[in-house]
């Protein structure tokens, strides 16, 4: 055992002991220190460190202590430590931190031990960070020492200080190219734990990792991608490691199955439409450089073909000698991917982003893709010009009378267990109820092509020939218009042109001919030549049909010619027409076609989707005209409702005003006439100490008769006059909404707008009227009993000398007199405002009412003025992003088209290079 090794362990002591082993060592120690001090120049500091060290083993750590603090020279640095870890041990932390960190020395192994005992200490004081930076100190000085790293990494996992544990495993797996360090970095990053560094923290470990050993390296590689593949860093990632790949002498041999395949999936989650290709033309080509370096064999054609398709759209961004060398590759390598599942795939992509992007469901298209991969029928498509005889043959042949009209749609006959129908149209895909549906649907003219019908039923031609027709309407002389009819060429196997006997293959159907060459020049092109038992003579028509088919196979020698008439025996004609079909049946490479009309039938759905994308930006553009447009007419709309109801409501008001007023003049004129007649009831012998009562009562009464008898009646008449008139008004309101109803639908092209008022509120007033005007009660008016001068002294004279004879005289004139001559313009006031009181509240609801009449209308108006103004600015902020970012919809169909030539070169491995189209 070396010095410092007794010196860590405290067994100095034992050099003292030697022979002495079964001496108690304080003995042996102390007989020492007793014979050192005899000598003339004793040292005695090698004896009181060994003691120390004794009475520490033995816990008396005062002893101890007391013995270290006299020590000099060499051992005193040691002495300094180890008084401080029995300061330690007594549970004086802060005097043993203060003495730990007053020790000097250059001797590396106490300063370690120092540092350890100090780290330890300050975990124990919750210093954290004085631990942390002591231990990374530690390392930094004496990284060899004996487990200062693993108790370095034990402490930040425990901690879960993970920055600083993958800082240590990556230093010392590049200082001490152990691999076992990259073992742990591996664990922290399945973790999780290194998601937080840049991926260019971790290039120098990998450059030297990759030189200690390639498989580790590529684990690693692709441990962290696997980690920042959902992370923010990930674009940052795939930049830093293709940057760093393109560094390093990868070889294909080495067999980079992983990175191979990671390449493989990234690659194709970044084009698979979600990003830009700006962002993307920053590591895709070095990306692509990668893969065909160290693809393995399964992805070699795929990665070749990758290079290939993007440098084709991106000339020039992959070096030329990548291009030459995946060139190689794809003519001399074969693969076995499944080719038809990866068009799929992508067929699959395009549809759904265009759903999610709001470019149409493409039924149509689905179903063309559903019936190329329908391996166990083959498709014969047959057209022909109008009238050729073409829905004869197809009604002998399918044994109904399918098509008893031209038809206007094309048609797929197939069969199927029962009676099915369905139509399909880009929108939607619709169930037609039986054979009548479908005949009317034939019939039809207008946007006919826009949908194919799918008819199968039971048909034992059909399913023992596994052969679907497809029908299409007539073909006529316009290119444009035979285009609409051809466009959907590509999935039939076969095409069957049908002739009409009677002048058959003329220009016109020559120019059909070549029509259809141009759009499919790869599908077999038969004819039937139809209607043969027109012609007079059997010679004739051998002659017809021969030069007829000389003429034919001067243009294609290959194509069959058929005789029919539905003249004929039909079991015989059946059985001829399923020879024919026999015979232009395609029976090689059906797949390898079937593979090739998908690819054209995904190109076109892309070239299709950039137009929508225009026709989307075009109808946005309408849309927000049309709404402008819209906004301005339905704020006119609201304002002009508005200023009906405002000038309804006056009207009705004044109506009704002009009634109050008139009851009331009609109060005001027959009141005071009527109690002035009461002057009749005085008389000469009236006793006029209370005749005031009397009188006051008997007017009261005729009041009340008057008002509930006359003046009510007429009221109420007038008040069902007013409001017949009051219909009239609102009538005329509603017919004004109607028209403008009408004239809004028309622009909304259908029922949007429902401006319908509610006339509920001519109920509610004839109801009210009902039943204020069915009976009045006058409380009691107070006429003559009132305190004016004039009543107040007729009252008190009748009543003093009303008993006296000889003064009746004159109280009679007096008060004949005072009834007559009254103006009683107080009663009246007080009549009518008795009369009318019940009315005060429905006079003051009547503008309420009028607004309550008017107030769906308005409402609607005015939710279509939101609807409008929604309209403008939803549109307009689409549009907006769209021109600001034309990349949204023109990039991820850019990457489509990159996938699809992919599929078309991967189609050709192995030939030589060419191309599909």
């Amino acid at each position: 055992m070396t010095l410092e090794d007794q010196l860590k362990q405290k067994t100095y002591y034992k050099m003292f002991i030697n022979e002495h082993e079964d001496i108690h060592p304080i003995l042996v120690l102390g007989e020492a220190f007793q014979e050192e001090a005899t000598k003339d120049l004793p040292n005695l500091s090698s004896i009181r460190f060994a003691q120390g060290e004794v009475y520490f083993h033995h816990k008396d750590y005062e002893a101890a202590i007391f013995k270290w603090e006299n020590i000099t020279e060499e051992l005193e640095p040691w002495a300094k430590k180890n008084t401080a870890d029995a300061y330690y041990e007594l549970g004086l932390l802060s005097t043993a931190e203060d003495i730990y960190t007053t020790i000097s020395s250059d001797n590396a192994t106490l300063n370690t031990e120092v540092a350890l005992q100090l780290f330890s200490l300050y975990i124990e004081r919750g210093k954290n960070d004085a631990a942390v930076a002591t231990i990374k100190r530690t390392i930094a000085s004496n990284p060899e020492y004996p487990n200062v790293t693993e108790i370095a990494r034990a402490f930040f996992e425990g901690q879960q200080d993970w920055n600083n544990a993958v800082d240590l495993a990556v230093s010392e797996a590049m200082r001490s190219e152990d691999l076992n360090w990259i073992n742990v970095l591996n664990t922290y990053v399945d973790k999780g734990v290194t998601k937080g560094h840049a991926p260019s923290y971790f290039t120098p470990a990998l450059i030297r990792l990759f030189q200690l050993d390639k498989k580790i390296f590529e684990q690693l590689v692709s441990s962290l991608w696997k980690s920042y593949e959902h992370e923010e860093s990930y674009f940052t990632w795939i930049r830093e490691i293709n940057q760093l790949l393109l560094q390093l002498d990868l070889e294909r041999e080495d067999n980079w199955h992983e990175l191979s395949s990671l390449h493989k999936n990234s690659y194709f989650n970044l084009i698979e439409g979600r990003y830009f290709i700006k962002m993307l033309q920053e590591f895709i080509p070095d990306m692509l450089t990668n893969w065909l370096r160290l693809a393995d064999e399964r992805n070699v054609v795929l990665s070749s073909a990758a290079v290939l398709s993007w440098n084709e759209l991106f000339p020039t961004t992959i070096s030329l000698s990548i291009v030459s060398e995946a060139e190689k590759l794809i003519s001399i390598t074969e693969t076995d991917i499944d080719e038809l599942e990866e068009s799929l795939s992508l067929f699959d992509s395009i549809i759904d982003w265009a759903a999610a992007h709001d470019m149409g469901e493409n039924n149509r298209f689905k179903w063309l893709v559903d019936q190329l991969v329908d391996f166990d029928r083959q498709h014969l498509l047959i057209t022909g010009l109008t009238g050729s005889g073409k829905s004869t043959f197809i009604n002998t042949v399918l044994g109904d009378d399918l098509q008893d009209s031209p038809t206007s749609s094309i048609v797929m006959f197939k069969d199927g267990k029962e009676e099915e129908i369905t139509e399909i149209t880009d929108r939607e895909i619709s169930r037609l109820d039986g054979f009548a549906e479908f005949q009317e649907r034939m019939d039809r003219r207008r946007n006919a092509l826009e949908s194919i019908i799918e008819f199968r039923s039971p048909n034992g031609f059909l399913q023992e020939n596994k052969l679907a027709f497809i029908d299409t309407p007539g073909l006529k002389g316009n290119h444009n218009d035979r285009y609409e009819v051809l466009k959907n060429l590509q999935v039939a196997d076969a095409v069957l042109f049908v002739l009409d006997g009677n002048a058959p293959f003329r220009d016109k159907e020559r120019g059909i001919l070549v029509q259809i060459q141009e759009l499919a020049p790869d599908i077999p092109v038969h004819f039937l030549l139809s209607k043969m038992d027109t012609i007079v003579g059997e010679q004739e028509a051998v002659r017809i049909y021969q030069e007829t088919e000389s003429l034919i196979h001067s243009i294609l020698p290959d194509a069959n010619v058929f005789a029919f008439s539905s003249q004929y025996e039909r079991g015989q004609q059946l059985k001829d027409i399923k020879e024919f079909i026999r015979s232009i049946k395609t029976t090689r490479n059906l797949e390898d076609r079937r593979l090739a009309k998908l690819l054209y039938f995904i190109r076109t759905i892309i070239a299709s989707l950039l137009q929508k994308r225009i026709d989307v930006e075009n109808q946005l553009v309408e849309s927000i005209r049309w709404n402008e447009e819209m906004y301005t007419k339905l704020n006119g709309a609201v304002n002009q409702l508005k200023d009906t109801e405002v000038q309804k409501t006056r009207a009705i008001s004044k109506s009704y005003r002009t009634i109050r007023e008139t009851i009331q003049q009609d109060i005001a004129k027959t009141v005071p006439a009527m109690l002035k007649e009461c002057s009749a009831l005085i008389k000469e012998d009236s006793n006029f100490s209370n005749i005031h009562l009397e009188l006051n009562d008997v007017m009261n009464r005729r009041l009340q008769e008057y008002l509930e008898q006359t003046v009510m009646p007429k009221f109420y008449s007038s008040l069902q006059d007013w409001i017949s008139y009051s219909k009239e008004e609102f009538d005329q309101a509603q017919e004004f909404l109607n028209e403008m109803g009408d004239g809004f639908n028309q622009m909304y092209g259908e029922e949007h707008l429902a401006l319908v008022c509610d006339f509920k509120v001519l109920d509610d007033w004839l109801r009210d009227t009902d039943r204020m005007t069915s009976r009045f009660q006058l409380e009691n008016v107070n006429i003559l009993l009132r305190r004016t001068p004039s009543q107040f002294l007729l009252k008190s004279a009748g009543k003093l000398f009303g008993a006296i004879s000889q003064n009746k005289a004159m109280l009679y004139n007096k008060y004949k007199a005072f009834v007559e001559n009254e103006d009683y313009a107080e009663t009246i006031d007080e009549v009518s405002k008795q009369f009318f009181q019940p009315f005060e509240l429905f006079e003051k609801s009547l503008a309420r009412d009028v607004t309550l009449f008017f107030k769906s209308s308005l409402r609607n108006l005015e939710t279509a003025v939101e609807e409008a103004k929604l309209g403008i600015e939803s549109n307009q902020d689409l549009l907006n992003k769209m021109n600001t970012n034309p990349e949204m919809f023109r990039d991820p169909l850019t990457l489509f088209g990159v996938r699809l030539r992919q599929f078309e070169w991967m189609t050709v491995a192995g030939k030589g290079i060419q191309t599909v189209y």
